[in-house]
């Protein structure tokens, strides 16, 4: 690699670490989550002004590179142990309706002839955990940049409205645990279980995020299985063979070994910031190469997917529970 090239791709990446930096420091005085703030100003700063050629190679690498190794990190915060402590009932409830939501998006996508990576971005981070699943699963899904910013933006969306509106409509006639189990197993990100859950109350709130932290625990199966059907090039088509890349049989192997060994706080702690940072690079990135143009034709059906498995989520989650409590 020539100095040229090294220079091209120190300006993409130092474009892309600017953007998240300034994120985060938004987000403090915001209150924002920092990962999505990184996605918006991107998309904004990449409409409003077209970038010379020579920040292309660096974009690239920003959205690609960082965000595998970004997904290595997120393992660390894979425990096992937390799910398998939520009691019998809990974890049924959790993986039948993360199995319908994931089956769900499948059909789905293709009755409604939603954009193939982009479905399955949505109704997987509706599944599982918001941001972080997405950006877990879209490497071995699709190439397309804009695909991501707009699950992003859809399950963020409906994550935020949820997290308003269900502490609301069901904090009178739901008992603290059934709360604390809806909460947990349908809100997209554990940011918005903590803000639902500690607005009810601190016992809600603690247990909701139990149940969340115990979702999150299946994204490592949820990638291999959910993977099994789903590729670059076959879209919606089962796949024969599953061939994971390397950064997620990394993150499996890692995921398995923090949930056998203990591992120490600080290395927990630094794997957990550093996730956070470069995934915000990485969004950054992306939303430097996603038009407006774009974002607009396919995000309306995305909303209209999105909302209807957010939809299809909560029903089955009251519905088990109206059987097993």
């Amino acid at each position: 690699m020539n100095i040229a090239s090294l220079l091209g791709i120190a300006r993409g990446v130092s474009l892309s670490l600017a953007i998240a930096v300034s994120a985060i420091l938004l987000s403090n005085v915001l209150g924002f989550n920092a990962i999505l703030l990184a996605l918006v100003i991107g998309i904004v700063l990449g409409n409003a002004i077209k970038l010379p050629a020579y920040f292309d190679s660096g974009i690239k690498t920003a959205s690609g590179r960082f965000l595998e190794i970004a997904i290595i990190l997120m393992a660390f915060s894979i425990d096992y142990g937390s799910f398998l402590k939520l009691g019998w009932e809990t974890i049924l409830i959790v993986v039948v309706t993360m199995a319908a939501v994931l089956l769900m998006t499948i059909w789905l996508g293709k009755k409604m002839n939603c954009p193939s990576s982009a479905g399955l971005l949505v109704g997987f981070g509706t599944a599982i955990c918001g941001s972080s699943a997405i950006a877990a699963l879209a490497p071995s899904v699709t190439e397309d940049k804009s695909d991501i910013g707009i699950s992003m933006a859809v399950v963020n969306l409906y994550g935020l409205i949820g997290m308003l509106l269900i502490p609301l409509i069901t904090q009178d006639w739901l008992t603290d645990i059934e709360n604390s189990i809806l909460l947990g197993a349908s809100l997209h990100s554990v940011g918005n279980v903590a803000g639902a859950g500690f607005a009810m109350s601190e016992s809600i709130g603690e247990m909701a995020v139990t149940v969340k932290l115990g979702r999150v625990a299946l994204l490592t199966p949820a990638l291999l299985i959910f993977g099994h059907f789903t590729s670059k090039k076959s879209g919606f088509q089962t796949k024969k063979k599953l061939n994971l890349p390397w950064y997620l049989v990394t993150f499996i192997l890692i995921s398995i070994l923090v949930s056998i060994f203990p591992f120490p706080e600080e290395i927990l702690t630094f794997s957990k910031k550093g996730s956070n940072f470069l995934l915000a690079t990485a969004m950054a990135a992306i939303g430097l190469k996603v038009s407006f143009k774009t974002l607009l034709s396919s995000g309306k059906k995305g909303l209209v997917f999105g909302a209807i498995l957010f939809a299809a989520q909560l029903a089955v989650i009251a519905g088990l529970m109206a059987m097993l409590f």
